[in-house]
């Protein structure tokens, strides 16, 4: 038996951090899919939203977080993020962390949905590599923690509402001797799912192709309660690449030093769509910049930096700049854009310490749903989440302690690479179902629809993995499982909220300003809001 103190699912800022601070407490394992680096969080190019300022206050960062949240926000977790922001960021400053400043005065920036500079960078926009490269410098200087990467956890081992470890799939040399690799059971006195979100669920994305939602999917066929996944959050601005589901991000802080989004005819169009224009929150821009390419029957629209000057552009976003000359563009010009899948605000339920349904599992990062979010985040607060809450969870798992005993399980998975084909392409069939049923803009209609081929899917896993627990399949029936937990809450909500769009209801309804909650076995429910839902 390989047993742990912790062992952490993940390797974003909220996994790698929470192995840090965990490393102080006891051993621990860290487990993730693919490499250590291949994350959101070291893709993230805006920064980390914290009050640092003396014309700043928690209490604006906080009304721009319950502004954008659209009346979804747990208002007791949005207080904690913006008290505890600033404490996390010095700690990790006095520990080494440095962030872009000016004569020594930290440099801010302003991102949409923001009312005050506020935003911390690092390296001009590569702030998610800088922070995961500090964390992960932090993680290698302890003898205590081992990485293993190829990783991939297939289920959690729970008995009685209690999590005991993790059951993976491994092709890591430190686990597994076989070439193909093999089923690996891992145990410890607490589990902490950091597993990243599901937007690589849909065809165009901005995230790594990793990050399809195992985590929630897992989560939820253990038992815990998933809630709000109908909101997607969409990047107005990926780099639009001709036939390729890969869109590069572009930063919405090149929005915040003033870049315009023009049409077809080369005329803003976001000025008279709301009153910070381009700087509107997220979900706004995406529609708009949504319909304004159905308006111009074209594949993008453009974002025009030319009237800015150069030497800033090129200073401040050194990144982006190298990668748009790559593909050929000049971002001190124009370049096209249009919206992608980027962060899964909804995500499995825990509280205010991380703790979810079951015990000695805790959830952080995007796979959680704190309740902060609301039904739409304000940009960069996701980075500041992961620090404030995974810090939260380590205390909180001394007060749990450890396990006494543990119960034995079984090995149950193989692998067989002749369904690998399959996955392939039930991942490709889901992924189009995603884009064209729920995507930016829904309706009864389209879900309904999705929700039918979905169906036809899980027909032919049912007949394909009936007899075995096998590697692909399962995998498949997961990918099915969160597309399934997006499009019914979806279906569920007539109105439009945040990232969640019905053109047949396009006005919100006081009578949905409820979270949406899903339980295995029971049908989707609503929870009211700030109403000690999350008291558990």
């Amino acid at each position: 038996m390989r047993k742990f103190d912790y062992i952490i699912v993940g390797s974003g800022l909220a996994g790698l951090y929470a192995a840090w601070k965990a490393s102080t407490k006891g051993r621990v394992a860290v487990i993730t899919k693919a490499l250590v680096r291949d994350s959101n969080s070291f893709n993230a190019q805006g920064g980390i939203a914290v009050v640092t300022s003396d014309d700043d206050a928690p209490e604006i960062h906080k009304d721009d977080t319950l502004i954008a949240g659209r009346g979804l926000c747990e208002e007791h977790s949005v207080d904690t993020l913006v008290n505890e922001g600033p404490e996390r960021i010095e700690e990790i400053i006095a520990e080494g962390m440095k962030f872009d400043s000016k004569n020594g005065v930290l440099s801010l920036g302003l991102e949409g949905g923001h009312h005050k500079r506020r935003i911390l960078h690092a390296g001009g926009d590569a702030t998610g590599r800088w922070i995961t490269e500090f964390t992960i410098s932090k993680v290698l200087e302890k003898e205590n923690i081992e990485i293993f990467e190829n990783t991939v956890l297939t289920d959690l081992l729970v008995k009685d509402g209690e999590c005991f470890g993790v059951r993976c799939w491994s092709e890591n040399k430190s686990l597994t001797e076989k070439a193909e690799g093999e089923e690996i059971l891992l145990y410890s006195d607490h589990v902490f799912l950091t597993s990243g979100g599901t937007s690589a669920i849909y065809a165009r994305t901005t995230n790594p192709q990793t990050t399809v939602g195992d985590g929630v999917a897992i989560a939820y066929n253990a038992g815990c309660r998933i809630m709000d996944m109908e909101f997607i959050q969409f990047h107005p601005s990926g780099l639009y690449l001709k036939d390729s589901p890969q869109a590069f991000l572009i930063s919405e802080a090149v929005r915040g030093e003033k870049a315009h989004l023009l049409n077809k005819a080369g005329k803003r169009f976001m000025v008279s769509k709301h009153e910070l224009a381009e700087l509107a929150p997220r979900d706004i821009v995406a529609r708009s910049i949504f319909r304004q390419m159905l308006s111009d029957n074209m594949p993008y629209v453009t974002l025009s930096l030319k009237h800015l000057d150069k030497e800033m552009i090129m200073n401040r976003f050194p990144g982006i700049y190298a990668k748009c000359k790559e593909f050929g563009y000049d971002l001190t010009q124009e370049i096209p854009v249009a919206p992608a899948a980027h962060y899964s605000v909804g995500g499995v339920l825990s509280n205010s310490n991380g703790r979810t349904d079951i015990k000695r599992l805790y959830a952080c990062g995007e796979v959680s749903a704190t309740g902060i979010m609301g039904a739409n985040r304000l940009a960069s607060n996701s980075l500041i989440e992961c620090l404030v809450f995974a810090n939260r969870a380590v205390e909180d798992s001394v007060k749990v302690g450890g396990t006494c005993s543990v119960p034995e399980f079984e090995k149950t998975y193989t692998k067989d690479e002749a369904n690998s084909l399959l996955y392939t392409e039930i991942r490709h069939r889901i992924s189009e179902i995603m884009n064209r049923y729920a995507g930016i803009i829904r309706s009864e209609e389209t879900l309904k629809e999705g929700l039918a081929q979905l169906k036809n899917i899980e027909m032919q896993l049912e007949e394909q993995g009936k007899d075995v627990c096998e590697y692909y399949i399962e995998a498949s029936k997961r990918l099915l499982c969160v597309a399934k937990l997006i499009m019914e809450p979806a279906l569920m909500r007539k109105e439009s909220r945040g990232g969640h769009y019905r053109e047949d209801y396009p006005c919100s309804d006081e009578t949905y300003a409820v979270h949406s909650v899903q339980q295995k076995g029971q049908p989707t429910m609503t929870a009211p809001v700030n109403s000690g839902y999350f008291e558990f």
